[in-house]
């Protein structure tokens, strides 16, 4: 054979010993070092993935692969890099060991997004991937977006809501995303994720991913499952003495208020340690498990240990969110990956009580700067109140009426409520800063028992900005959901909007407002004078946590005798204000534009004159002259 021929034997050789021969033996880290690319539209870091980026990634993705783990937990906060773990698992399995996996997203439309966004551009870029998953595009490529063939397997993404897609397959390779914002039922079939593992069962080298956020203590699937693994913490050595310490919140600290020069503190020397000296301490940490051994290994992580975060930023952000326990919630699940204690025990109304504070004279104070209502109906009477807004959803409980009467009896008849109720909110409000003020909007209750006169009401005030809404409880719903149609009378009349409140989710909010003790965001001021049975009302329930059918739903049950009309009628106020959604920063310059100006301070009389004394003779004075300079030239008159 002539050289030329020996050498494209060799190639020959080599390529396929390159086909037939095994992967290389290497962990999810050293596969995503070497063939993971991260794409420009997907990555803000584009090239070559490197795990030394974020070290704390390295033990996640190596325990997916360990033989002796068969499900991996990862309970965390947002900004460490979550959902680039499971696509380097779905990477390593689909280029090393190819296996029917699955990828369960919260819903269908997440799971689109997801594999438009993010899988699709992997499988581009990174070229062990694009040989063995061909483009969508691609005739006969069984490649289309939720459901994606390559030699020896398939990814399959579905939501959690969906029922037939859980329980279509076997699986092997489980990944479940954010499975705290997972529905307590797919459809009738039950819990989603019990669903997706029962997937696996045929399979003895199974392995189930779990990742969220977490939620609220006590429904949180995410802490659940981190509590029965082995409960696994990044420690990170200090820079000064060595000792290896998780980083908490609890450590870090400021000056002065200078959030912005935020810095840990060593747990044992109490040295200072920056952001830069955290980051190069996170390189060299170590996972460490704080419970006995398990098959379950569980990760908790929160920004602290992100790249992409630093002390400051997180810092600045708690400052902003400490105020409201909405916000503060919000922080404590997506900066810290902790859960959020509601706290069942009930609010006292003696405490509201206590801090009631006089009003003005006029009927809104000054920093009021829109009116909304809510109305609640009975059997015998209307119930209404008026709250006014700042921004930050501060607020002043204007109003709170009884309006006696069947709501059955039509508007404009005698003993009708409703013709006072129409009076009541067409009124003008005296505003402290000035001028008057109108309710905006109103939210009526049309799920009592005088469902059809709501309607009518409704549809006959359309002009006044009343709405009707109808509570409904359940995890998750949003405050004012899509409205449904619903016919006011007969058949041929023009159906109405009814909108869907999440009770549970308002009066959550609510609850949180009324236990924040000093005035700013969130705060809910009340006048003195009010019922102490209006205060009863609004702290007539509370949240438990009950186990429905084996899992665990909060509720709100009422605690006392009294009744909860009080608290309705709020939650009713801020779905009105959540319908209005105002811009608070423009209604207050839009007010300091039209306020009065203020009037010129009186000037002060001139001191007295000092006369001379007796013996002195007075200063010569040449009025002439002084007539002479004021004089205009040119003119016979004013010589006169």
């Amino acid at each position: 054979m002539t050289p030329e021929q020996l050498d494209r034997a060799s190639d020959l050789i080599a390529a396929w010993s390159a086909i037939i021969s095994p992967p290389p033996k290497w962990t999810i880290s050293e596969w995503a070092d070497h063939r993971r690319k991260l794409s420009g539209e997907a990555a803000a870091e584009k090239g070559q993935w490197r795990t030394n980026r974020a070290e704390y990634q390295r033990g996640i993705m190596d325990a997916v692969a360990d033989p002796t783990i068969e499900q991996v937990v990862v309970m965390s906060s947002a900004q460490v890099g979550k959902t680039e773990i499971l696509l380097n698992c779905i990477g390593y399995f689909v280029d090393f060991d190819p296996s029917p996996l699955m990828l369960v997203q919260p819903d269908e439309a997440m799971a689109e997004t997801f594999s438009k966004d993010r899988l699709a551009p992997m499988f581009r870029d990174s070229p062990s991937l694009r040989s063995k998953v061909r483009p969508a595009k691609t005739r006969d490529s069984g490649n289309t977006i939720l459901h994606k063939r390559f030699p020896g397997g398939h990814v399959t993404l579905v939501g959690a809501n969906a029922p037939s897609g859980l329980a279509s397959r076997p699986i092997r390779v489980l990944l479940l995303d954010e499975v705290d914002r997972y529905p307590a039922s797919a459809g009738t079939e039950g819990d989603p994720v019990n669903l997706a593992i029962a997937r696996t069962k045929n399979f003895w080298n199974r392995r189930v991913v779990m990742v969220s956020t977490p939620t609220v203590k006590g429904l949180s699937r995410i802490e659940r499952a981190f509590e029965i693994s082995d409960q696994r913490h990044f420690l990170v050595p200090c820079p000064h003495c060595q000792h290896e310490h998780p980083l908490r919140w609890g450590n870090v600290v400021w000056q002065d208020g200078r959030r912005d020069l935020a810095t840990l503190r060593c747990p044992a020397c109490n040295g200072t340690i920056t952001n830069a000296q955290k980051n190069q301490a996170v390189a060299r940490g170590r996972w460490q498990a704080s419970a006995g051994p398990s098959k379950i290994a569980g990760f908790h992580l929160n920004e602290l240990y992100s790249p992409w975060r630093s002390i400051a930023d997180i810092a600045i952000e708690h400052g902003r969110a400490k105020d409201d326990p909405s916000t503060l919630q919000v922080w404590i699940n997506t900066s810290l990956g902790e859960t959020w204690e509601e706290g069942g025990e009930r609010i006292s109304e003696h405490a509201l009580i206590e801090r009631c504070e006089p009003y003005p004279q006029a009927d809104v104070p000054a920093r009021g700067l829109i009116l909304t209502a809510g109305v609640d109906t009975q059997q015998d009477r209307l119930e209404v109140e008026v709250v006014a807004w700042a921004g930050g959803e501060e607020s002043w409980s204007v109003a709170y009426h009884v309006i006696l009467g069947d709501p059955d009896i039509p508007e404009g008849t005698a003993g009708s409520p409703w013709t006072h109720l129409t009076d009541y909110l067409r009124k003008r409000w005296t505003s402290e800063a000035g001028g008057e003020m109108v309710i905006e909007t109103t939210c009526i209750d049309t799920g009592g028992s005088n469902t059809q006169a709501v309607y009518g009401y409704v549809k006959r005030h359309k002009g006044d900005r009343v709405y009707g809404v109808k509570g409904q409880g359940g995890p998750g719903l949003p405050i004012v959901g899509n409205p449904a149609r619903r016919r006011a009378g007969k058949k041929t009349t023009r159906p109405i909007d009814v909108y869907i409140v999440g009770v549970d989710s308002a009066k959550s909010i609510v609850y949180k407002r009324l236990r924040i003790t000093e005035p700013g965001s969130g705060y809910c001021h009340f006048p003195q004078g009010r019922s102490a049975e209006y205060f009863r009302g609004l702290t007539a329930e509370k949240a438990v946590t009950k186990f429905v059918k084996g899992f665990p739903r909060m509720e709100w049950h009422k605690t006392s005798g009294a009744r909860n009309e009080p608290l309705d009628c709020r939650v009713y106020a801020f779905a009105a204000l959540v319908l209005r959604a105002p811009q608070f920063d423009k209604l207050a310059l839009r007010r300091r534009q039209t306020m009065p100006a203020p009037k010129p301070a009186e000037a002060e009389p001139p001191p007295p004159v000092e006369l001379p004394a007796e013996d002195t003779p007075p200063p010569h004075e040449d009025t002439a002259g002084k007539r002479r300079r004021t004089q205009r030239r040119g003119s016979f008159v004013n010589s006169w």
